[in-house]
């Protein structure tokens, strides 16, 4: 291999170089989008968790003869229906991968599954496992908004209503830690009625509205909680992945480099070989 051999090598350099920077510029890029994405997670869990006190002290105090849609549901069909939350960009490991991955393998009977996706990736995902969408939501932010919220939610909910599905649950990556994601099934609706207390509640303006308008609000923030975490998972898969893109672009320039080196040692000792060789031939 001569000095063709080190343009071709040098060829090699510049593309995995080039990739190097592009993987260290997205990871990052990833970083910062964590450390913002945590620090919403970090309040909105707050929110969440005063939300879930208020509701199950109120259900607790309710009647044992109370009705409620949101209840144990009563229709017949044996549909349920999945909000899957997946990402709109790649480059992030098995982040969605082992989302399609933990809902295929829960599920026996796809016929009875009504999934709605929430980020692009997640729909080719689901296709490739056999299952069908009735819903799409694309261009989620990293910081999800009330209207994304709302419009999940009120599509979800009106198919509950309906007595489409029996159930409803969001499919996600619960964030632990930066070596820690799980995916995780959470059930939206209907709840389940905890144990009667009594207690000195006087609820105004009725029980009804009250009850109803607390658990819109606890619905909204248990999907906004679930997006969240889905968020910064995605973006603690991505951080991990490009790190580990880049660490292996390092790796392959160190090879090429040493490769190039020795290439270049060779070219040149036969150089000298050959001058050395000259010259003792005039003598």
């Amino acid at each position: 291999m001569g000095s063709a051999g080190l343009i071709e090598i040098k060829r090699r350099m510049k593309s995995v170089e080039s990739t190097r920077k592009i993987t260290k510029a997205m990871n990052l890029v990833s970083t910062s989008k964590l450390r913002k994405a945590r620090k919403e997670l970090a309040a909105n869990e707050k929110y969440y968790n005063l939300c879930h006190e208020i509701v199950s002290e109120l259900m607790a105090s309710l009647p044992m003869d109370y009705e409620s849609k949101f209840f144990n549901s009563k229709v017949k069909t044996s549909d349920k229906l999945y909000i899957v939350i997946s990402s709109d960009t790649g480059l992030c490991g098995g982040f969605n991968g082992n989302i399609a991955s933990r809902l295929n393998d829960m599920i026996e009977n796809k016929s009875q599954a009504k999934i709605v996706v929430a980020g692009s990736k997640g729909i080719s995902y689901m296709k490739r496992y056999g299952f069908d969408t009735v819903g799409e939501y694309v261009e989620i932010p990293d910081v999800p908004t009330v209207r994304e919220i709302k419009a999940i939610y009120q599509d979800a909910l009106y198919m509950f209503k309906k007595g489409d599905v029996s159930e409803v649950n969001i499919v996600f990556t619960e964030y632990t830690s930066p070596i820690k994601q799980e995916v995780k099934i959470e059930r939206l609706f209907p709840i389940e009625r905890e144990g009667n207390v009594q207690s000195d509640f006087l609820i105004e303006p009725s029980l009804d509205e009250v009850l109803n308008s607390s658990l819109d609000v606890y619905f909204k923030s248990k999907l906004r909680r679930a997006m969240l975490h889905s968020k910064v998972s995605e973006q603690s898969a991505r951080m991990t992945a490009m790190d580990g893109a880049t660490r292996n672009a390092n790796d392959i320039l160190q090879g090429l480099s040493i490769k190039y080196n020795r290439i270049r040692q060779t070219m040149i000792t036969q150089e000298i070989s050959e001058i050395v060789g000259g010259a003792e031939a005039q003598k």
